[in-house]
Parts: structure tokens; sequence; C-alpha cells
């Protein structure tokens, strides 16, 4: 799709006034809209759940449905491919095809089970698609799943840039992994050779997201789908040439991790000859996604620094000073690599030139800023964390952490494990590494990471601004914190957990309670010597990373939410701090797994 058509698409229907009128005429209450067949879980005690919660899901979901709209009359308007040449190509528009059959997917409700859920509903546009409700990523950090009110175990990874990731990949002379998608890299790409891809085929059938039973599940909705035809000008029109049994519909109405499916992963029984299709299907889902994920719809390289790049735009004085402390003194280019050399490498006192400053031309004019490796920050355990609460059967007989708080998230080390709540490691040759990558997890691209909705105009209070969550597991609740926990995290480290810093002290201001996973911390942070003033012209740099200044970032104007106002990016989100209760041991299921953690956590 061209730059030309997205800045038109971006302008249909006036914006707003069109959304508000659309949602005005689908208004209907929580529970009618939700229709749930199976019973509320809530095993959280009282506060984990926000009070808005069903309010603000069916929020998402009026806009999730109305961006899917947008996606069908895009469709509609599109002008057929001519399938031509050899190896056959889609000629014209087969590239805007696929990007919108990938679009199509993704805000579509109906491959949930309850029809409750698409992917969009935790990666929303206007928030660079990371999670779209504020009060969650306030309170209870995962989102709810298609059964209620099953959630997952971390924060909602945005979208954009990461389709650029590769393969994973151990790098024997560097000693580290690079590559892969989710937090935890588990999405390898090893089959597919593209890891967004990879990472697309996971919600649809996570027992505490989209919650398939089986894949053939979302291969069964897609042959149902108004957007079928589509589909198979993309991928061929034998793709749904599938006997499905008559039982298919129940099934696939049932969500994962019932008792009913006594274990298994393909409860829909298909022959084998079908069941290669239906996988071939699956995995086109994935391909599809990911060409909507990589298109300038949602990786838009259309930033204030992309215009910078291309001298079309001056950085201001806050915002080159914060430009040169992320290269320099603050080290943040050591990871997210922005085309240039980082000045000093490493930090004081082995750094050689403390001084310095790359003034050669930028090495790349799309930077990722990113290494794609992983890092263990040190953060400390987030107790309002849904997971932990999670510990006794829903109404299915499925239960997500039997572990409760002797849950700990290891992370990359667990992927490499084949541990309890990520995916199988499909390379043995990694799993020795284990020990050296616990508690890492991805390092996500910078880029966008202050995305908020137009109106709020702002993460950072006092705003008027969006509440946003930051980190694998929510802990941090503004860019200013985030800084500041790089820049302080060794200065004022203290051995409690989240909840209990000593009096006088303020939690996130100067005291950090102990890491969750002490090994394997990332030590190039943590001590920086940057002022306040210093970590807000960070803040500020990183704001130019914002997609949508050269031009409109598509379906940016779909918030329909209200915006925060008041206190202190300080101290943002402290009023929801919760005291961690006593930890037990870490379950031997996630400790006590060969190669243990090294030194053993407690």
């Amino acid at each position: 799709m061209n730059r030309r058509t997205l800045t038109m698409i971006a302008s249909v229907g006036v914006g707003v006034v069109a959304l508000c009128m659309w949602l005005a005429a689908r208004r209907v209450s929580a529970q009618s809209a939700a229709q749930l067949s199976t019973p509320v879980y809530n095993p959280y005690p009282p506060g984990i759940l926000p009070p808005d919660l069903n309010s603000e899901v069916e929020r998402v979901l009026r806009e999730v449905d109305f961006i899917e709209g947008r996606a069908i009359a895009r469709w509609k308007a599109l002008k057929p491919p001519t399938l031509t040449g050899q190896p056959p190509i889609l000629q014209n528009t087969g590239t805007e095809a696929v990007e919108t059959l990938g679009e199509l997917m993704n805000y579509d409700r109906n491959i949930a089970p309850e029809k409750n859920q698409a992917c969009a509903s935790c990666h929303m546009p206007y928030v660079a698609f990371s999670g779209p409700i504020p009060s969650v990523n306030l309170t209870m950090i995962a989102y709810p799943g298609t059964a209620h009110f099953r959630a997952g175990k971390r924060s909602a990874q945005r979208y954009p840039y990461a389709p650029f990731f590769p393969v994973l990949q151990f790098n024997d002379e560097q000693g580290l992994f690079f590559g892969g998608n989710f937090w935890d890299s588990r999405a390898t790409g090893y089959l597919l050779r593209n890891p967004d891809a990879h990472q697309a085929q996971g919600p649809p059938v996570d027992t505490q997201e989209m919650g398939n039973p089986d894949t053939a599940c979302i291969t069964f909705k897609l042959s149902k789908a108004v957007y079928r035809p589509l589909f198979e000008l993309v991928w061929g029109k034998g793709s749904f040439d599938i006997n499905f049994p008559p039982n298919t519909e129940q099934i696939c109405a049932t969500p994962g991790g019932a008792a009913v499916f006594g274990g298994s992963a393909t409860p829909v029984q298909l022959s084998a000859a079908d069941r290669t299709r239906s996988n071939d299907v699956y995995d086109h889902w994935g391909q599809s996604i990911d060409a909507y994920e990589q298109s300038v719809q949602v990786s838009a390289f259309s930033s204030k620094f992309d215009a910078f790049l291309k001298n079309k735009y001056t950085l201001t004085g806050d915002e080159k000073a914060g430009y040169d402390l992320f290269k320099g003194k603050g080290n943040c280019n050591s990871c997210h690599l922005d085309g240039r050399s980082t000045a000093p490498t490493p930090p004081p006192p082995e750094g050689t030139a403390p001084n310095s400053e790359d003034t050669g031309a930028a090495a790349s004019v799309t930077p990722l800023f990113t290494c794609f490796g992983s890092a263990n920050l040190g953060l400390p355990l987030n107790p309002r964390d849904a997971i932990f609460y999670q510990n006794t059967p829903d109404s299915l007989g499925f239960t997500a952490n039997p572990f409760g708080f002797g849950f700990r998230d290891l992370g990359l080390g667990t992927f490499l494990r084949s541990g309890p709540g990520s995916w199988a490691n499909p390379n043995q040759s990694w799993k020795p590494f284990a020990p050296t990558v616990d508690g890492q997890m991805q390092t996500s691209s910078a880029r966008n990471v202050a995305m908020t909705p137009q109106q709020c105009p702002t993460t950072e209070a006092p705003g008027p601004y969006f509440q946003k969550e930051f980190f694998h597991n929510g802990y941090i609740k503004s860019l200013k914190q985030l800084v500041h926990f790089y820049n302080t995290r060794d200065d004022f480290k203290f051995d409690v957990t989240s909840g209990h810093c000593p009096q006088g002290t303020t939690e996130k201001v100067d005291c950090w309670p102990r890491p969750e996973v002490p090994a394997t911390i990332d030590m190039t942070i943590g001590k920086l010597g940057l002022t306040d003033k210093e970590e807000d012209q960070i803040v500020a740099f990183m704001q130019t990373l914002t997609d949508g200044f050269t031009r409109p970032y598509p379906n940016r104007d779909t918030y329909t939410g209200s915006c925060k106002t008041g206190g202190s990016a300080k101290t943002q989100g402290n009023e929801s701090l919760i005291p961690t209760p006593p930890l037990p041991a870490c379950a031997s299921a996630i400790c006590g797994v060969f190669p243990f953690p090294k030194p053993p956590l407690p």
C-alpha cells in the first residue's frame, strides 16, 4: 500500500466524529455484548481487577469493530491483483491484498471461542499496538482473555518493528541470544523462518488469551469469515477443502484448557491430509498478520527522528540534549541501537571517551532502536500481576498458575528449559545456557514507546495523559520512572519486596525493591549519574520516536476513552502499589528443572 493511499485512508470518516456516531449506534451493555457461555472466573482479591473492566473491554471491542469496518471497506475498494509470471506473482496490488488480509484478521473478534476478543483487543493502534485500557495497565498488568477473567502473565508488547527481528540464534562468539519474538523470545521462527509470523500463531490458542483449543479452529473460523474470498485470492482457492467433523463448531466454542479435552491439543478430529491442509492455513494466518505488522500502517518510520535523519526536522534543545545523553552518558544506545556509535562504551570508569560525540553520517536511516537481544534489568516482582492469583481451577477445570506466588518469571531461561507458561524449545543445544539467561527479557524497539491517543498527548503526569505500563511486568508507569530506574537502580536498592520500602523513602523515587531474578542482572545500567533534568531530556528524545509526525498514523484516531490528569510522573501510579505477600520458595517446576538457576533462587 503506497503512502498516498494511507494518508487518504487516515482521513476517512472525519476521524473521531464518524467513530463516535458508529459507536453510539452499537452501544450495548457489557453483559449482553459479551454473551459469555462460560461462568466468570474471579480468583482475585479486591483491587486487582479494575472496577471499570467490563465497560472498558466493551469500549475496546466497539473500537475494534469500527476499525474492522474500515478494513472491510478498504478490501472492497481493492482492485484485484493479476496472477502472472514464474514464480507466480500477484501483480500490482498483491502487497496491499496480503496486508489488508492480515489487518482483517487482526481485528476479527469472531476468532475467539466467545467471539469477544480479537488480536487487537490487547494491541490497539493509538498506543502503538500495546495495551489499550489504562486501568488494566495500572492494576492487573496482563489483559483478560476470551474466558473472563483468565489473564496472562506479562504486559502486551508493541507490534511496530517486531517483524524485523531475526530468527532466534545463539551467537557463540558473543555468548548471547539474538532474535525471536515475545518477551521471552519463544517465537523463534524456527520453521517459518519468521519470528513475527510465529508469534502471531500464539495468542489464538493461548489458554489465557483468545483461547482456541485447536489451531484447526482458526482454520474453521477463517473458512466462515466474510473475508474468505480475500484469503483464497492470496493463498489459493483450495485452502479450505477440509472435511471438518460435525462437532467442530461446538469444540471451537469451548475455551482451551478445558478438562473436557483431556489435555489434547488437537480435539478437532481431522484426517492426516486435512490436518496438513489446516496447518498450512494456520501458517498463512501468521504470515498474513506479519504482512500487516510489517506494513507502513504499523511499522511506519514516520517519526520526528525519521524526519531529523532526512534533515527535515531540527531537534529542540531538550530533544538534542536527550539524544546526546541517549547515545552517551545514559548508555541507552548500547542496546537500543540508533545507527550511531555509543560513547562511552562501556560506561565509566571503563569507558575511554566519556565526552565524545559521533559526528559522522548515520550508519542506518531506518534504525530500529534495538539490538535484538535480551537482558535482565533487575525489576522487582510485581504483586499486581494477575498471574499470581490464578492458582485455583475455573469452571472448565483449568488452572493457569498452580504455583501461586511460587511462580517466578525467568523469561528466556524458562523457555530454554521448555518450562511452564512458555513454549517447547526446538533446539536442545540451547538448553545448557538457561542459567546464563534467567530473568532475561527481550530488548524491544524504543520506537513508539511514547505513543498515545491524540487527545491524551503524553504518557506522563500531570497530563492530560494516557496511563501505559512499561517492561514485561508493568512495574513502571511512566517514561520518567523508566529512565530514573535505569539511572538509579543501584543507588537506591533495598532488600525489600515491592510495597515494603522503608519509612521515609518513596518507592520508584529513592527506593528500588530487590529484583525478582537476582542473577544475570545487566550491570551496564543502574548507576548512570544522570541529573533530574537529564532524565527529562532523555524522555523528550524518546518522544521523538513516535510515528505519525511526517504523515498521519492510521487508526490512531479511534480512542473513545478518557485521559488522566494530575500527579507527578515521578510517582505516577504509586497509588496502585500493594504490599507483596511473604513469598514461598520458587516452585520446583520452574527452578528445579535442570540446568538449575545459579545461584538458586529463593
